[in-house]
């Protein structure tokens, strides 16, 4: 048996949850076109006969302008640790820039497997020319893919559970991911929520569930402004219709989603509030 950990870093919107997703063949992390979207370090599990991979889906490291920027980067960089192999995401079509560079320093060479994404719909001299300014970072390896479309992705997974060393199993056979349901039901509502409110929202939108007695579920929308409950709401309730809508669809038939917006004043930058977050 061999199994191990894998670390997925990278900018801010560089598909690292989307690989993740694609890698795993279920989704257990969101995803939007929003920066800032992971949070936390989610942790998704590959389980085989003879393999099992654990992979930890990270924030965007980025540079950091409140107290939750700052954890984070904490978040994502505290994740390395005595991992058997990082994926250092970087985007395909933005090229590689200043960013990518920052997130760099600091990665294991030997350690590191570079993976240039969104490379679906690039001419072949560009993904060429972005791979041959890559070698720079002096890491392991360095795979071209979409994970968007799935190129390329599984012979990079091939790859990465060849170098896991021998080890124990640590996650039963049927377990995809370690994230207790009702953050995963919060991360659902907050993906809808990036998904249909306007663009100046995101990063001041935070979710939890605070009530969970099956069917019902309570699920809390926090906001800094009360301008901004009003965005969240939207007009005649339809914004928060929307959302619930589209995250009773992943829920189990039956669920019943209850959903409260409220103000905390300037949550992202009080440590109190981040801690009650889990931030």
């Amino acid at each position: 048996m061999r199994s191990g950990f894998v670390t997925i870093v990278g900018r801010p919107n560089v598909g690292k949850s989307t690989l993740l997703n694609r890698m795993l063949g279920t989704k257990v992390s969101i995803v939007s076109n929003k920066p800032q979207t992971t949070r936390t370090e989610v942790r998704g599990v590959l389980t085989r006969p003879d393999v099992q991979a654990v992979f930890c889906d990270t924030p965007g490291i980025h540079k950091p302008r409140t107290t939750l920027g700052e954890r984070l980067n904490h978040t994502a960089r505290s994740a390395l640790a005595d991992m058997d192999v990082v994926l250092f995401v970087v985007d395909g079509r933005g090229g590689i820039g200043n960013g990518d560079r920052f997130v760099a320093e600091g990665l294991p060479p030997d350690r590191t497997v570079l993976v240039l994404n969104k490379v679906d719909g690039q001419p072949r001299g560009r993904i060429i020319e972005q791979l041959a300014l890559a070698t720079d970072f002096g890491f392991d390896e360095y795979f071209p893919v979409s994970a968007r479309k799935g190129t390329g992705v599984d012979d990079l997974l091939e790859h990465v559970l060849a170098r896991l060393p021998e080890g124990p199993q640590y996650y039963p056979d049927d377990m995809v991911t370690d994230v207790p349901e009702a953050f995963w039901v919060a991360e659902l509502v907050r993906e809808q929520l990036l998904a249909v409110v306007r663009q100046e929202l995101p990063h001041s939108i935070a979710t939890r569930v605070t009530e969970w007695e099956w069917p019902h579920i309570r699920c809390e929308i926090l906001v800094e402004r009360d301008s901004q409950k009003g965005m969240v709401i939207g007009k005649g309730g339809l914004v928060l219709k929307e959302a619930g809508i589209r995250v009773r669809e992943q829920l189990p038939e039956g669920a019943y989603l209850e959903l409260v917006v409220r103000v905390d004043k300037d949550w992202q930058r009080r440590p109190r509030a981040l801690d009650r977050l889990g931030y």
